[in-house]
């Protein structure tokens, strides 16, 4: 393995050891978060989301990782985030989550990732009907955030880690 396999391993160990102990993988927060009463799941993915575009960034511009976008396709967008979204509805697990519970020793999980694995698989079958269909939607091209706003994403960093931060203080003086 190369040194950004290693690196890539041991991020993604010390994030499952997170994702577990802050108590993210268990069934009740995640049924908590979608009906709005135990908000440690976004919190946790919020703060994952700082971390990690501020990381990032300086990674791209100290020219260590190279940026590219996927392009931002309407019809990908809407349907993959439905699925994605009824998906863990219905499981209450989400990708990382679902391995981190297998990985727990609850085997419920097991139905969760088979679903997943299917999933994925149904679309590489259909692949070529979603590309003359949903994919040819409406295409943005690769563009990113800074590209729609036209600010540099050292302005923006910013300015969502203060929304962010002050909504973490909302969610405490709510008790969510």
């Amino acid at each position: 393995m190369n040194t950004g396999q290693w690196l890539g391993l041991v991020t993604g160990i010390l994030f499952g050891f997170l994702l577990q102990k802050g108590r993210v993988l268990r069934f009740e927060k995640q049924i908590g978060a979608m009906l709005f009463k135990d908000m440690t799941i976004l919190k946790f993915m919020l703060s994952s989301i700082l971390v990690g575009m501020a990381g990032i960034l300086l990674l791209s511009n100290f020219d260590i990782i190279t940026l590219s976008h996927k392009p931002m396709n309407l019809g990908a967008i809407l349907i993959g985030g439905g699925l994605f979204g009824a998906g863990w509805a219905i499981m209450g697990f989400c990708p990382g989550t679902s391995l981190g519970a297998l990985g727990e020793g609850r085997w419920h999980a097991v139905f969760a990732i088979a679903g997943m694995v299917a999933g994925a698989a149904l679309y590489a079958e259909l692949y070529p009907f979603f590309k003359s269909t949903v994919l040819a939607w409406k295409d943005f091209g690769k563009i990113g955030l800074q590209d729609a706003l036209g600010v540099s994403l050292w302005v923006i960093i910013p300015v969502f880690w203060a929304g962010t931060i002050s909504l973490f203080f909302w969610f405490e003086k709510k008790g969510l």
